[in-house]
């Protein structure tokens, strides 16, 4: 059974928009009981524009889309959760959040370090398409192909588990990252995002309670 805000004089109620897989909060908006409702029907985030007095589907013109994971209710019922995957930048300004600028530092787009991961898929895929004729590693380990990944995939496995159980600190981060990364490899060689490990593991672990889960498609 679904829980319902409380909405204002108004018939709005401010939500916060989380991204479910790294925790970041990417922007608030309004909703009202028709925003709410189609973005429990069609799994896709919509809003109650102020400014144009009009229903908002988040990315219907730049086609940043939030896909709903999750909506949660505050224990007053007057502010809503959304645990969504965005499709691209959510702020309007082609940052990632809204939330970049900081008060006591120069801004940032506020993205944590998992995005890491992405980034270095990012840079992955650019070295396995280059057509440049520009040599690097992760280029020579592409072209030679799986078996080579593989044999580097369980030589690195090796080296962690040699260090995982007692050895340096230090050593077991780097084998570690070493490993992280040679299956990131084996990814791009697969063309198979990153996003899609990231969100088996925001599926398998997802936190529970009181909540209302939206159906996941694949």
């Amino acid at each position: 059974m679904s829980v319902e805000p409380t909405y204002d004089d108004r018939g709005l109620v401010p939500c916060v928009v989380q991204d479910a897989q790294r925790g970041t909060v990417l922007m608030v908006a309004w909703m009202n009981a028709e925003a709410l409702r189609l973005t429990r029907e069609t799994g896709i985030v919509h809003f109650w524009s102020r400014s144009r007095q009009a229903l908002w589907k988040k990315g219907e013109t730049s086609g940043n889309t939030l896909k709903l994971v999750e909506l949660r209710i505050d224990c007053d019922a007057d502010t809503i959760l959304v645990r969504a995957l965005p499709a691209g930048p959510t702020c309007h300004t082609g940052a990632t959040t809204c939330f970049f600028h900081r008060d006591d530092g120069p801004d940032d787009d506020g993205v944590p370090a998992v995005g890491v991961l992405e980034q270095l898929a990012q840079v992955l895929i650019a070295r396995r398409d280059s057509s440049t004729g520009e040599k690097s590693y992760t280029k020579s380990l592409l072209e030679k192909g799986m078996p080579k990944i593989l044999e580097k995939i369980a030589e690195e496995s090796g080296e962690l588990a040699a260090e995982l159980p007692d050895g340096d600190e230090k050593k077991v981060v780097y084998e570690t990252a070493d490993l992280i990364f040679h299956v990131m490899v084996g990814l791009t060689a697969r063309n198979i995002p990153i996003e899609r490990v990231l969100d088996e593991l925001a599926r398998r672990f997802g936190t529970s309670g009181h909540t209302e889960k939206a159906a996941r498609t694949k």
